[in-house]
């Protein structure tokens, strides 16, 4: 028998079914076949939050969450972080390969002629509150650029799809830092393409008078890991959503705006945020000892400990611990950054962690950096959205060109009412809920 196969055996009807294995997975198409009799539907399978299902196939983002492995297009992501610039792995996530230096040369120069926004946008901008979050107004600002660019919506010609991934890496930084300004009644800062990626971000943030800014060279250089780290991540839940919403063929201004509102959870894009409230409500390094006690005895969580994927050490937490104490060797230290380190300490040594596989993750020691930098707490899930946004595209591009996509729509099994039939009102009895 060919060991790529399963077989499975119905016990409702006695048949047997060979189902062979594809990239050793089985098509869930191919268990319709298993039925009870000709009206009957076929067997689905039942996966709420999508556990053990694979919606696509991908050659962009590999993880081995039990070895602590991810890896871009086959290279460590901790190489990408020390040889790389964040433009040169956009390139990578986007088109498969490493640029060459002309390529790369190119490359960033259709990326900042892309950084302007037009006056309409901004004055679109200047419509919301002033105590609007910034993430709302991020995910309104990319949706509204759909109206701008009415070309976009042809999503299957090549070359739209090209312009519309430069402008929306280019745009995704000024409108983060317009974001920023609007909610301080600073003036806009218009870009300075003489800049890196993450230094003109910067830039747009932070300049005042001076007639040019000067980012400090290692918080540019951290920021620009950060980006790195926070480019792509396979499957995720707003990676999801982008390749949903862009089975649609909507366009790729509000198929990463869709994206960016699932990263605006606090489930997803905001833990680590949650992070820093945990670090405050410890309070000093002598109360780590007592918060754990606490956490062990079900009064509490762990923040920024354990993940969906990954039972080992996250690779990229690694990468921003490291990246962190860079920061603080610019801005001075943190007692944050002290109780971290105790309560990582702690949590590595504790059985009681160690068997449940809560190992430090890519938010634990982010938000701690992000703070130190300068940046408010409300504007982690922007940042967050800036450089996943190449991600989104390079998983909306192979979605679109993959032959066997098609317009994402899942089952349900329905457990609502049988057929029944509408009663007369003066016969209805009172409603047991109300709306």
């Amino acid at each position: 028998m060919d060991k790529e196969v399963v077989n499975i055996v119905d016990r409702r009807t006695g048949a047997a079914y060979d189902l062979p294995f594809f990239k050793g997975a089985v098509r869930a198409m191919d268990l319709r076949q298993i039925k009870t009799g000709p009206e009957d539907f076929g067997v689905m399978t039942y996966d709420p939050a999508f556990l053990n299902t694979a919606s696509c196939q991908s050659a962009i983002t590999f993880i081995d969450g039990d070895k602590g492995i991810l890896r871009y297009r086959g290279y460590p992501v901790e190489q990408l972080a020390e040889n790389c610039t964040f433009l040169e792995v956009a390139y990578l996530l986007l088109n498969g390969e490493l640029p060459s230096a002309l390529e790369l040369k190119q490359w960033v120069e259709a990326i900042t002629t892309h950084t302007m926004l037009h006056e309409t946008t901004k004055k679109f901008l200047e419509g919301f509150r002033h105590n609007a979050h910034p993430m709302g107004m991020f995910i309104s600002t990319v949706a509204a650029l759909s109206t701008v660019y009415p070309e976009s919506r042809h999503v299957l010609d090549p070359e739209i799809r090209r312009l519309q991934i430069r402008r929306l890496i280019g745009k995704v930084p000024t409108i983060a830092a317009y974001t920023y300004r609007h909610s301080l009644g600073f003036p806009y800062v218009y870009p300075d393409n003489d800049l890196s990626y993450a230094a003109n971000f910067m830039n747009m943030l932070w300049k005042m008078v001076e007639p040019k800014y000067q980012a400090n060279p290692v918080l540019a250089r951290a920021l620009d890991i950060l980006f790195i780290l926070h480019a792509d991540h396979e499957q995720n839940c707003s990676t999801n959503v982008m390749r949903a919403v862009g089975s649609s063929q909507a366009d790729p201004f509000l198929a990463t705006a869709a994206a960016a509102a699932a990263l605006s959870g606090p489930l997803h894009g905001g833990a680590n945020e949650e992070v820093l409230r945990m670090l405050d409500e410890i309070g000093t390094k002598d109360r780590v000892h007592a918060y754990v006690d606490s956490v062990k005895a079900g009064k509490g969580k762990l923040m920024g400990f354990g993940h969906r994927v990954y039972k080992n050490y996250d690779p990229r937490a690694r990468i921003i611990k490291w990246a962190a104490g860079k920061v603080f060797e610019v801005t001075g230290g943190n007692p944050k950054l002290e109780i971290a380190l105790e309560l990582e300490r702690i949590a590595l040594e504790d059985e009681y962690f160690i068997k449940r596989k809560l190992y430090p993750n890519v938010d634990f020691y982010s938000g701690i950096m992000y703070q130190a930098m300068g940046f408010r707490p409300e504007m982690f899930t922007v940042l967050f959205a800036i450089p996943r946004t190449v991600g989104w595209l390079a998983q909306w591009q192979e979605m679109i060109e993959d032959p066997e996509q098609k317009i994402a729509r899942p089952r349900q099994i329905y457990t609502g009412y049988e057929a029944r039939n509408v009663v007369p009102m003066e016969k209805r009895a009172a409603a047991a809920v109300t709306a």
